[in-house]
């Protein structure tokens, strides 16, 4: 199980010209801006899970992203991961 972004369409103000997600999101072509409903959507086979897009959402004061588990077979799940801290994956 691992985090990927997911955005709250309701709360997304990329219709008024926000896309700091989309500008500081490191991985290419990962978030997006959906032009029918025109909110941000995120690509979640590419979402690496780096929270970057959430840190810049909130510092905007939107809070329109947030992180929500995936199951080993890429199925989104009802809770949150727990987040591996920095570094925890490499100790011993």
């Amino acid at each position: 199980m691992y985090n990927v972004a997911q955005v709250i369409d309701e709360k997304c103000v990329a219709k008024k010209g926000c896309r700091l997600c989309i500008m500081y999101c490191p991985e290419a072509n990962c978030l997006d801006l959906n032009p029918s409903k025109m909110v941000a959507e995120v690509m979640i086979d590419r979402c690496k899970g780096c929270e970057l897009c959430v840190v810049v959402c909130d510092a905007a004061k939107h809070n329109a992203i947030s992180m929500q588990a995936v199951s080993a077979t890429g199925q989104l799940m009802s809770n949150k991961g727990e987040s591996a801290a920095l570094g925890q994956a490499y100790q011993g």
